[in-house]
């Protein structure tokens, strides 16, 4: 079943992921995690009711009680988990995908995740079967609000924040519901766009990964003549900045201004970075302090080597920060805290803070469809072997003025191509060079 995925379960609704198979992922998950109560959070999107009560009925069928915290974000729904001490939760949503879709985020005790390795494809074999477990009596639904307690955890977080006017879409999506309680603690004025959470996406994808889903805040971010901009996703666990000239700040270097502001309370502390991210992040958090640690593309992954580690940070080039006093779980509210704290401490414009990590040139993920994905990674791991290389994610080669990784897909028969270089002309070059290869 296709809608079976590498880190959760999602596809368009009703077509692929229907009610009837939301009962059975429901039981699925009863049978799967063997205990006595879940936690269930659900998103704004418009068949997340219906999902989530199918969900529901499917859960407590089984004789497992079930926490229902309503409509939240994905990060409150880890905090529940974590903060309360539930052995497990699912959360009712398609993240940042079109509107028609739906699925479900899993995690076990301590907001720990579920992935395709750890838990979906059992439950993807369970729902085949039809072989699920059950006590012989029906769960109880336990309704629990835990808005004022979340707001709290996020606000724990605020460190020295000094006046500052940001521009914030949240793209109808689930952050609205939060942001006017955290600012309404916080000396920062705050022009909002698209707080109404809306599950038709109305104005525009939540997605701010897209440079088109920010071009009505930058606009906006110029006319209120504000510090910055900030724009998340639908479901509250990614988050993206835009300086006071309304230019996109990379996700890789507002991890390294997080870790600074981490390392500036502690040095030695370790920080988690994806492999597709600019050298400057390590270069940076060493400068700073600290021990840069190289992982995999994947939340579960980094999420792993953070506790392996008792990293206090993790970030990835999509836009998910993890931090260690979050149940090393991501949340786009407080990164944002983290990143006011930040430029408040700097005292300087957002632009002046990010301009000495603009230091090199990065083509961004392109992708190629590649039928033998294998034999094209060889074929790179031949040409550049004079390299350093490496296969933590599909095929890495640096060397000292540039480097590139290459990956798979786990979903479609394509490879991602991240390249960076320390000049313009040298990342022109050596693009050219390993397109020609792939579109061979």
């Amino acid at each position: 079943m296709s809608i079976f995925k590498a880190y959760d379960i999602r596809g368009v609704f009703p077509d692929e992921l229907n009610e009837k198979l939301c009962v059975d992922i429901g039981k699925a998950a009863a049978t799967f995690y063997k205990v006595q109560t879940l936690v269930v959070g659900r998103d704004m999107r418009v068949s997340s009711p219906v999902a989530g009560d199918a969900l529901i009925e499917g859960i407590v069928s089984c004789g497992v009680d079930v926490v229902d915290i309503g409509m939240v974000s994905t990060p409150a729904l880890y905090f529940a988990v974590g903060h309360y001490g539930y052995p497990g939760g699912i959360m009712v949503t398609a993240s940042h995908n079109p509107a028609k879709y739906n699925g479900f985020k899993m995690c076990r005790e301590q907001a720990i995740p579920i992935s395709g390795d750890t838990g979906i494809k059992d439950m993807e074999a369970l729902v085949r079967s039809g072989k699920f477990a059950s006590t012989g009596k029906r769960g109880k639904v336990i309704k629990k609000d835990i808005t004022e307690d979340y707001v709290a955890h996020v606000l724990k977080f605020v460190h020295g924040i000094k006046p500052l006017k940001a521009v914030i879409d949240t793209g109808n999506g689930i952050v609205g519901k939060y942001l006017p309680k955290v600012f309404a603690k916080l000396p920062c004025s705050m022009v909002s766009m698209y707080f109404e959470p809306d599950g038709r996406f109305p104005n525009h994808e939540a997605n701010p990964l897209k440079e088109e889903n920010l071009v009505e805040l930058k606009k906006r971010l110029k006319a209120e003549k504000a510090d910055l901009g900030i724009a998340f996703d639908g479901d509250g666990d990614r988050v993206a900045f835009v300086d006071e000239n309304g230019e996109t700040i990379t996700n890789d270097l507002v991890c390294a201004l997080i870790a600074r502001e981490i390392l500036s309370e502690k040095k030695g502390q370790a920080v988690v970075y994806d492999l597709r991210s600019s050298k400057i992040v390590a270069e940076d958090v060493a400068a700073h302090g600290g021990k840069a640690i190289e992982s995999r593309v994947g939340h579960s992954f980094i999420k792993a080597i953070m506790r392996k580690n008792d990293a206090a940070l993790g970030g990835e080039l999509s836009g998910h920060y993890y931090f260690r006093e979050n149940y090393y779980a991501d949340s786009g509210q407080i990164t944002m805290i983290k990143f006011l704290n930040l430029i408040s401490k700097e005292g300087k414009k957002v632009s002046e803070i990010v301009k000495p990590l603009r230091k090199y040139y990065a083509t961004g993920e392109i992708n190629f469809e590649v039928e033998d994905k294998d034999g094209k990674m060889k074929e790179l791991a031949q040409k550049y072997k004079d390299g350093n290389v490496y296969f933590l994610d599909g095929i890495s080669a640096k060397y000292p003025d540039w480097w590139f990784n290459v990956r798979p897909s786990n979903t479609e028969p394509a490879l991602r191509l991240n390249l960076e270089a320390d000049t313009k002309a040298l990342m022109e070059k050596k693009k050219a060079e390993i397109v020609a290869l792939l579109e061979k």
